[in-house]
């Protein structure tokens, strides 16, 4: 079974390719204009094993708000068609991923549904080249378009720790919730 998706998504604000294996070796080719983004997007190829191709061009020089959002949207319409009917996944998983003097802890239900709860409290406007405060929009856009649960909350004090630590710790959720395990529907309903 080859779960890989290949979509693309062009509107007056943005022009997306994304290619995505959800089982892959953690091999990504990002490029979307905001240099940290790129650094957490591969960062969450590297450790959930997916491989990953991002190429993003967006209206950056207004700011980073509809590239990454677009990106969030896309990525989890590549997951949701790369997972297809969900036969035999695990489904629910979590991680915990410290970071320096930081923790994220990071839960998923690829559930059909889409919720997101992140707790990040971020310091600072920015992180590197990149709005901080999109972070949680991107895990709402992500949910919402792969139609997951994203549960997330992350503690410490620099934000570039805490911001990698959400990301790697959604990277392994989803590294383990993708996981077959046995031949059914992972659900009493008999549909996800």
């Amino acid at each position: 079974m080859s779960r890989i998706a290949n979509v693309e998504r062009k509107t007056s604000e943005t022009d997306i390719e994304i290619k995505m294996n959800l089982d892959g070796e953690g091999k990504y080719d990002i490029s979307t204009g905001v240099n940290f983004f790129n650094h957490m997007l591969e960062s969450f190829s590297k450790h959930s094993m997916i491989d990953l191709e991002v190429k993003a061009e967006g209206d950056i020089e207004i700011d980073d708000h509809h590239t990454i959002e677009d990106v969030g949207i896309l990525l989890g319409e590549a997951f949701s068609e790369a997972i297809g009917d969900k036969v035999g996944i695990k489904r629910m998983a979590h991680a915990i991923v410290p970071m320096d003097e930081s923790v994220a802890t990071v839960a998923v239900d690829i559930s059909g549904r889409s919720y997101c709860n992140m707790n990040l409290n971020f310091k600072n406007e920015k992180i590197g080249d990149m709005t901080a405060d999109i972070v949680v929009h991107f895990f709402e856009s992500f949910a919402s378009s792969a139609k997951l649960n994203i549960y997330g909350e992350v503690r410490g004090a620099n934000d570039h720790h805490k911001a990698e630590a959400i990301f790697k710790a959604f990277a392994k959720s989803l590294k383990e919730a993708v996981k077959i395990e046995h031949n059914q529907i992972p659900s009493t309903k008999g549909v996800l």
